[in-house]
Parts: structure tokens; sequence; C-alpha cells
């Protein structure tokens, strides 16, 4: 355990004195994106940030190539609410919005969101029937039968082509990425589907950026495992620079954890690792050992500016 910590001090040792000076909830709200591109951590279950209301769930806030980005929104619109407040972070001015997944723990902010911005662009994952973000089916999906009169027929026997259903939040500026789809210069949404046990066809969207540094990739829990996600962004860099989220290990035996961490490390060769949410407990021990001094803690209100190195503020 004593050499646990002495690698948790040495992470923070990297740290600049203008850094370990700033005081929570700092980020600016200039009307210019700041100097160095950076992510501001809005909602989870740990960290020291007292202004903010610590509970179940992700969001994160990001600066980066002059456009400001808001991925997921919590589990309860009043904590994200409180903690947006806290961060002072500006919803009205965001670019656009990425919801990773359909769980409540990531899109429940949107009823805040809404309210401050309603028509901010939201990208979000491509479901199949009856998805909550709504979906689309041919009609040619359900078999017919002919001999039927019209009164016992769907749609009297002439269904229209395509067959709308409707979507929770009716009026919002959503659009359904179903595929793997730059989104902006440099910005590319990760589109995948989990096969794992309990999650089957579930589909989620990480958010990979290319740097001059490699790729920064975010993601929400990494239902379809953090492997294939990375695997998709290497597609775009093979340089992997950065990763922030939820890594979905919260109940992994460590033979599962052990794999996932000597992959990102040894296999994906991944510089900085800054882990959070659903990653678990023991997979931030098993990450701090591996990485050392390359892992980065990332709590309620932690910013992190990108960068070779990168930083951490609180």
């Amino acid at each position: 355990m004593n050499a646990l910590v002495s690698l948790v001090v040495a992470s923070f040792s990297t740290l600049s004195l203008s850094d370990r000076a700033s005081t929570s909830g700092s980020a600016p709200m200039a009307h210019e994106p700041p100097p160095t591109p950076r992510i501001t951590i809005l909602y989870d279950a740990f960290g020291k940030n007292t202004s903010m209301k610590k509970d179940w769930g992700f969001a994160a806030f990001i600066e980066v190539n002059g456009k400001r980005i808001l991925f997921d929104t919590g589990d309860n619109p009043d904590i994200f609410a409180q903690n947006v407040k806290a961060a002072h972070v500006d919803l009205t001015r965001l670019d656009f919005v990425v919801i990773s997944h359909r769980h409540g723990d990531h899109i429940a902010g949107l009823l805040y969101l809404l309210k401050v911005n309603p028509t901010v662009k939201i990208y979000a994952p491509m479901e199949g029937l009856g998805g909550i973000f709504g979906s689309l089916l041919p009609s040619s999906y359900y078999r017919k039968a002919d001999e039927l009169p019209p009164e016992m027929r769907y749609f009297d026997g002439s269904p229209p082509k395509v067959i709308k259903f409707g979507k929770a939040w009716p009026d919002a500026n959503l659009e359904l990425i179903d595929s793997t789809t730059e989104v902006a210069p440099g910005m590319t949404l990760i589109a995948q589907v989990s096969d794992v046990q309990g999650t089957k066809e579930l589909k989620e969207l990480s958010l990979a950026i290319n740097t001059p540094d490699g790729i920064v990739l975010i993601v929400g829990c990494s239902h379809p495992g953090i492997d294939p996600i990375v695997a998709q962004a290497a597609r775009i860099n093979t340089h992997i620079h950065f990763i922030a989220g939820g890594l979905h290990l919260v109940r992994a035996p460590d033979s599962v954890i052990g794999k996932v961490v000597t992959s990102l490390k040894d296999n994906w060769k991944v510089d900085w690792i800054a882990p959070g949410h659903c990653t678990g407990e023991p997979t931030f021990v098993a990450l701090m050992q591996a990485f050392g001094d390359r892992y980065l803690y990332a709590g309620l209100g932690t910013v992190l500016e990108l960068g070779a190195p990168p930083h951490v503020s609180f």
C-alpha cells in the first residue's frame, strides 16, 4: 500500500505550482476557448471538489480545437445543474453534445440542458426498434397477410415506407449516429455495439479527438469493451495519447482487470490514462500500479489540461 500511495503522490508531482494553487470550479467563462485544450469532469461519484455534488453517473465538458463539447449529462438534472454552475460552464455556448448511450446515469441531465439550450445539436446512438432517441423502421420489417380485410391490417394494408418511432425528447435537435462518423475536423464519434452479457446490443458512442500528440479518447462506460473502442480509434491514429472516462470494470474480477490493463499499457501503448465513473476501485489500483506517473486523477471537478505531458488542476 505504501508503494501505491507513492504512485499517487508521484502522479500529482507533475502538477505546476499554478495548477496546485487553482481553486475548485475555476474554469473560466471567457469568450475564447482556453489556449490549452482541457476536459472538466462535471459528474462523478468521487472527487475532491466541495462545491460540487458527488453522484453516480458521468459528464464531462471538453474544450479543444476551438469547440465546446458536452459529453453525457449525469444521473440527476438538479445535481448536473449544480455542478455545471460550480464549474462556471456556460451551456448556452456549446457547439454540440454527445450522449454516449441510453442509460439513465448518462442522460438524465438532458432535462436541465434542454431548458437552458433547447436547440443545441445532440449526437446520440441510433438504436433499434423503440429506442428512446427515436428510431426508424422500414415497413418491410413485418410480414404481410393480404387475405385479411383492411380493418385487420396495419395501416389498412398500405403502410408508409418508413415507420417513425417517438423519442423521449421530441423537440430536441438530435442526430442519431449508426456508424463511426467524423462530426467536426479531427473529431470522430466511435460507434460500437456491446456483445457483453447484460448489455447485449447496447449501442455506445465514444469521442476520439485527433491531436498533434495523438488520439484523445473520451468514453462513457465502454460497455462494448475498451479494446474494440481503442481499436476503432487507432484506425484514425495509431498513437493513443490519452483516455478518460469509464471502463466498466466496476464488477470485474482481477483476471479480467489485469488483461484490460495489460492491453492498454503494452498492446495499445496508451500514453496517459484518466479513468473515472464505472472503471471501478480495484481497476483504479491496477491502473495506478501499471501506469505510475502516467495515471491522472480524474475525480469530480478535476480539470485535465491536455498536452504532452497533460496537467491536472482542481
